[in-house]
């Protein structure tokens, strides 16, 4: 026990001694950020399903995986399920593109950290993760390709989660968690000014922003698994999230400042902070969306498996007082998702190579912005394995996905990303069973 939470402490130290913002999306901009997947390396590998569960891994999406006695071998005295921890990571390259310039980008991240201990048919998960990233510069040029305006963004708000799950039939289970999300927003936007000979002036403009944000919100699920025959197991999954409110303490300041040409550093000259409550914005409320998903799948237990999942986001219900742009909007949001997994033979502990857990899957994005009346789609296609590390089941994940985001109409940008995770999946008891008294 003790060497596997080394493990998982050293992976969570590397990780953030690595990370750079979650995100390089300019798509950050907009709302709080980009939203992050929340879920493991083993979903994102089947194209972001969450409608499968098992004894050995933990699920993030649904709460309703917590719970429930399924798993009984050998190696656990023939008890039911272990003590689950799991971490991961990811790493993103990107290609920004217009019509007329292409640029690569990268980030590395945390991505998060969970356990998972079973009580009979309840089960307890727990974990911290990211929820929303910003990370994004930004330049706009006027009809004569001269710099007006520079904006930089970075931040997010991260969540802490803690859920339950209970099984209250023998192929039914019902979870609920919920999560305290924290962090804050920061985003600055020059004006640059010129001569009327066309030189830049000494002095420019700058405004910069912060938004600490804190709040609750809830994830209700619930997973039903018949076997419709022999081999072949029916799996049913449902979540729905209601909406919600964070609240934001902000505050602005307006300064006169000096670039350096060569460095780009900035030097204020002055700085003023806006009164923020004349207005009515030093506190206020974000609206979250409300989030309803299902899926349907079939598969052989422990053997393979291919589903499919219809996700609806009420992002048309997202609002930010103290933050808004004319050319943009939030529509409702869409996402549907096919994959699943092949293992070989679940059993062969003497022939390792059989044991790999082989994943693969796709998804289809409507992500709710619209810039300019253009919708903001995305589209992925992702691989994956797991591979047996030690006993009880542990394994390490790997996790790639190629895909693209925005589009280049109305000088807009296109994203055409790679991304690779990687995870661990540790798997332990604390509480044995006497053989002997």
């Amino acid at each position: 026990m003790i060497k596997k939470l080394c493990i998982v402490l050293f992976a969570l130290a590397a990780l953030n001694n690595y990370a750079q913002e979650g995100t390089t999306s300019p798509y950050s901009f907009y709302g709080i950020g980009s939203l992050k997947f929340k879920g493991t390396t083993e979903n994102r590998s089947m194209g972001g399903l969450s409608i499968y569960s098992d004894s050995i891994h933990v699920n993030l999406r649904n709460p309703a995986s917590y719970g429930g006695n399924s798993l009984k071998v050998a190696g656990y005295n023939n008890e039911s399920r272990p003590i689950k921890f799991t971490v991961g990571g990811s790493h993103s390259s990107t290609t920004l593109k217009t019509n007329s310039d292409s640029q690569e980008a990268g980030s590395t991240t945390f991505d998060y950290l969970a356990m998972s201990m079973p009580i009979g048919k309840l089960g307890v998960g727990f974990g911290l993760m990211p929820y929303t990233s910003v990370g994004y510069k930004l330049e706009s040029l006027n009809d004569s390709d001269v710099l007006t305006n520079r904006y930089r963004g970075e931040g997010g708000v991260n969540k802490a989660f803690l859920g339950l799950g209970y099984q209250i039939a023998k192929d039914i289970k019902i979870g609920v968690d919920a999560s305290y999300n924290f962090g804050n927003i920061q985003n600055s936007a020059i004006e640059f000014l010129y001569t009327d000979e066309g030189e830049l002036i000494q002095y420019q403009s700058r405004e910069s922003n912060r938004s600490d944000i804190s709040g609750l919100n809830f994830n209700f699920g619930m997973t039903y698994t018949p076997m419709i025959s022999e081999k072949l197991q029916l799996t049913t999954a449902f979540t729905f999230k209601p909406k919600s409110e964070l609240t934001s303490t902000n505050q602005r300041t307006i300064a006169t400042i000096v670039i350096n040409p060569i460095s780009g550093q900035e030097f204020p000259v002055n700085e003023i902070e806006q009164d923020l409550e004349a207005n009515g914005l030093k506190t206020t409320t974000l609206t979250l969306p409300s989030k309803t998903a299902f899926g349907v799948g079939i598969g052989q237990p422990r053997k393979w498996f291919f589903g499919a999942e219809y996700t609806s986001l009420k992002t048309s219900q997202f609002s930010n007082p103290i933050f808004s742009i004319d050319n943009a909007t939030f529509e409702d949001a869409s996402e549907i998702a096919f994959g699943g997994f092949y293992i070989p033979q679940y059993t062969s502990f003497n022939k390792y190579w059989k044991r790999i857990v082989y994943r693969a899957g796709m998804r289809f994005e409507n992500t709710g912005l619209k810039i300019n009346n253009e919708a903001i789609k995305e589209f992925g296609i992702s691989f994956g394995v797991g591979i047996p590390v030690g006993q009880a089941f542990s394994n390490a994940n790997f996790g790639f996905e190629v895909g693209k985001r925005g589009t280049t109409n109305q000088n807009l940008i296109q994203e055409n990303f790679v991304n690779f995770q990687l995870s661990l999946s540790l798997n332990d008891r604390w509480f044995e069973k006497r053989k002997f008294n």
